[in-house]
């Protein structure tokens, strides 16, 4: 049973607590699901948690809107990581493919999100390329006026959700200035004439990813989201929000490890006692504990910050993934030593998270970007 006890943190209200309880209570239930088939568990994982009412804090409520409560959206990653790392990564893109449409979206673009909250539709958010991965900036991908539309041309790669999702928040070049200044924001559905899965890329813990093509992709003008120009703006807004939820994440993958870890600790016997009086144990197991709870301490901070009203918290969230992320892989590590030949036996849960801790360190600013932007920040 994983500490639930920082719940009682000065940081949550008690429909934070109600929320996390009826969560774990339902992932106890149907986490977690076959992995044999990412696209289809994907899918219906989408469906169930919207039919559940958990994707409602993804996006925000066309009926009544306010701003995304980022405290929710971490608590909801955590639990779920803890359970299953596909149904966080369900859940995960529905928030991060629709962020820009919650911030900056127009009335009619915000139809789309009581599909997705509602798990009838799925989105994704379409940013890197083949040549700008961490230089944002520095994308390729076009978007040229033509009378009433936008013609888009070039790649995007490494996209959560490509090839199943319904709707695509993507970034092209539209030029009104160099650099970062130069780029838009743009909905498009999946169905757009133009817009093809080039190739379905498969990593160390599988997910839907896909590199895709754009040839000469037409949307309408009124499928820019904001302004002309906007597009990285819009961008680092959208990352300033769910940064802190890959933190969220990494703490729940953290913590199966350490209740693994415990587990295994106590029922294990090594030369004729408990694999856990052995005192380097112990050490491991304080170390672990120690960067769990200095984890959870900076993701909501960074997260409370957010809904107390701060225009940006990049500082902080950067600190929280940053952190949280490198020192996962370390409790994880840990775990794996533990576990001995176990650790490293496919189909064991210490081994899936050792799998699917790697890649949180990588996107949505990976670590060394992650320290650039702390040193900057700490500067001004």
């Amino acid at each position: 049973m994983a500490d639930r006890s920082f719940l009682d943190w000065p940081f949550f209200e008690q429909r934070h607590r109600d929320w996390a309880d009826r969560l774990d209570a339902w992932c106890a239930k149907n986490l977690p699901v076959d992995h044999s088939d990412v696209d289809a568990a994907c899918r219906d994982l989408v469906a169930r948690l919207g039919e559940a009412g958990f994707l409602k804090p993804t996006a925000v409520d066309t009926a009544n809107p306010g701003p995304l409560d980022v405290r929710t959206l971490c608590l909801t990653r955590e639990t779920l990581a803890r359970h299953d790392g596909l149904a966080d990564f369900a859940f995960a893109m529905q928030g991060l493919g629709t962020g820009a449409i919650s911030l900056f979206g127009t009335p009619e673009q915000q139809q789309w999100l009581d599909r997705t909250r509602a798990g009838k539709a799925l989105s994704a958010f379409a940013l890197s390329e083949p040549r700008s991965g961490s230089d944002v900036a520095n994308m390729d991908m076009a978007a040229t006026r033509d009378g009433g539309d936008y013609v888009l041309s070039g790649e995007k790669t490494w996209i959560s959700n490509g090839g199943i999702a319904d709707l695509y928040t993507v970034f092209a070049r539209t030029g009104e200035a160099p650099g970062a200044r130069g780029i838009s924001a743009f909905l498009v559905p999946a169905d757009t004439p133009g817009l093809e899965v080039a190739e379905r890329l498969d990593v160390i813990a599988p997910h839907p990813l896909a590199r895709l093509a754009f040839n000469d992709v037409r949307v309408p003008a009124s499928a820019m989201i904001g302004k002309p120009g906007d597009g990285f703006k819009i961008a680092m807004s959208v990352l300033d929000v769910f940064r802190s939820t890959v933190g969220a994440a990494a703490l729940g993958f953290a913590r199966r490890a350490l209740d693994e870890t415990l587990d295994r600790a106590g029922s294990r016997e090594l030369f004729g006692a408990p694999l856990f009086d052995l005192q380097m144990v112990q050490g491991h197991i304080a170390e672990m504990a120690l960067d769990i709870d200095a984890a959870a301490l900076l993701i909501y901070r960074a997260a409370w910050t957010k809904d107390m009203g701060a225009p940006r918290v990049t500082r902080e969230a950067a600190m929280a993934k940053l952190f949280a992320t490198d020192r996962a892989q370390e409790v994880i590590d840990k775990a794996v030593q533990i576990h001995g030949g176990d650790g490293v036996r496919r189909g064991h849960i210490v081994e899936s998270l050792y799998r699917e801790i790697r890649a949180l360190r990588i996107y949505e600013g990976a670590s060394d970007v992650q320290k650039v932007v702390i040193a900057r920040q700490t500067m001004k």
